[in-house]
């Protein structure tokens, strides 16, 4: 279904991008933190609702192209909302979701062809932007730098590992036989309004062989 989506917008290619272009988060000194510290600071600083604009870069297959997004995200209902356009301004898709359910509004005919994007995009905003904290029982293995933070999660294991002088996520792992299957790395962190915010998030599909890159341009809290 990817390799299809990929082709029918060549038009819009790029040039790609092998590189994070963001700044990796300065390592600080955790010795003194306790786990459920680390936890409680992080959850102080999340935003249960905001909106944003952002630019994606999808990567497959040597292959590039950009997208233009508005997000709608309420954690609290563990709703979401998203319209995504083309670098041309031409609308691709608006969707909708929950934690069950995704509700396609509008879609590019010729995208729904090859596969099921609604349902893949909606997926991966899911990924990304809910359930940032791990279980209450989820097992603490600490380093200097780092505390990480591993549970059960369906066939598989989650790992979340938290980092840096404003105890945030670093990366969130999904591991199954040992095998890394997805991930997804927050970068450049900013404090607005109380809470906080990765400027760069990148999520790589290692079982599908893609990679997003997400730049935040603004943000309504």
């Amino acid at each position: 279904m990817i390799r299809a989506v990929v082709a029918i917008i060549m038009a819009l290619l790029f040039a790609g991008c092998s590189h994070v272009p963001f700044k990796e988060m300065p390592p600080v000194s955790l010795e003194s933190v306790e786990p459920a510290r680390m936890l409680e600071d992080f959850k102080a600083g999340l935003a249960d609702h905001f909106q944003l604009l952002n630019s994606v870069v999808f990567e497959y297959s040597g292959a590039s192209f950009m997208g233009l997004g508005y997000l709608d995200i309420d954690r609290r209902e563990s709703l979401f909302k998203v319209v995504c356009l083309n670098p041309m301004g031409v609308q691709l898709f608006e969707l909708s979701g929950d934690r069950t359910a995704i509700t396609t509004h509008s879609v590019l005919p010729v995208l729904m062809q090859y596969g099921d994007l609604p349902t893949a995009v909606g997926t991966d905003i899911r990924k990304i932007y809910f359930d940032l904290l791990p279980a209450g029982n989820a097992q603490s293995w600490k380093s200097k730098y780092t505390i990480s933070y591993w549970q059960p999660s369906g066939p598989g294991r989650m790992q979340y590992m938290f980092g840096g002088a404003g105890h945030d996520l670093m990366e969130k792992n999904y591991y199954e036989n040992n095998e890394i299957v997805w991930g997804v790395s927050y970068y450049e962190y900013v404090e607005i309004s109380g809470k906080r915010y990765p400027k760069g998030i990148v999520l790589v599909n290692y079982q599908r062989g893609y990679r997003l890159t997400v730049r935040h341009k603004e943000l309504y809290s």
